[in-house]
């Protein structure tokens, strides 16, 4: 029985990165043309959330996303969720229809095809790097003017197996106050169980999403940025209970 369990998640896993990437080299051309300008991104998201659909549906994968707020069209906001899961990027595609740019690790850039778009499409942080992390708030003030939002996993990275929600770094409950720009918290209940970083794991099943009541950042100060991280992460943490009590 082990045998067939640890066959169906190597295959699981290969058919995993052919729905990445077969998806980008039909559209290949099409996502080429859409990013030659910063103006054209919400074509390119618009393909973005299509490529995220295939490959949800494609796994065996059916969400249901439970809204508190939605977001009004042409304004912008800072996203955060929980981050546990090789399926996050697609499923927050998926739960946010207002065109958003991601700020990740540079890494990824390194992911054949995938990395090509990303690189030139999102806003791309070394972690190890002061003068990266600093620059990134440069680069997202210049992309919150062209009116799309900002998404970050504020956790810093992935955490172990074990850890339900890390604590927040300040970046972008920081980069809220300073353009005056809600947060919306999201909580993603069962992505570890789908698809999480550990390659012997898995499966078909439901995705749960909350997008919780939005958190004003109006009359706050870069004072105010641990507070409203704390706020939020309780927030996503008592969810995430509830998820998995």
């Amino acid at each position: 029985m082990k045998l067939f369990k640890y066959l169906f998640w190597i295959l699981y896993r290969i058919w995993f990165y052919i729905l990445v990437a077969l998806p980008i080299l039909i559209l290949f051309p099409i996502l080429l043309v859409s990013i030659l300008k910063e103006s054209w991104y919400p074509y390119f998201f618009k393909l973005a959330r299509f490529w995220a659909k295939i490959i949800l549906v494609g796994m065996g994968f059916r969400w249901k996303i439970e809204r508190e707020q939605t977001p009004e069209k042409d304004e912008s906001y800072m996203l955060i969720a929980n981050h546990t899961s090789m399926a996050d990027i697609m499923l927050m595609l998926i739960s946010i229809k207002n065109p958003f740019v991601f700020v990740g690790k540079k890494e990824l850039t390194k992911i054949p095809l995938f990395g090509f778009f990303y690189k030139r499409t999102c806003i791309l942080v070394d972690r190890s790097s002061e003068k990266s992390r600093k620059a990134v708030f440069l680069r997202a003030q210049r992309r919150l003017k062209t009116g799309v939002s900002i998404c970050i996993f504020p956790e810093g990275g992935v955490p172990e197996e074990h850890i339900m929600l890390d604590d927040f770094k300040d970046g972008a409950f920081r980069l809220a106050i300073n353009h005056h720009i809600p947060v919306i918290p999201i909580t993603f209940g069962d992505n570890k169980k789908r698809l999480s970083y550990t390659f012997f794991s898995g499966g078909p099943g439901k995705m749960r999403v909350k997008i919780h009541k939005f958190l004003s950042t109006e009359n706050l100060t870069v004072q105010d940025t641990k507070s409203l991280n704390e706020k939020a992460r309780t927030i996503i943490l008592e969810q995430l209970q509830d998820f998995n009590p």
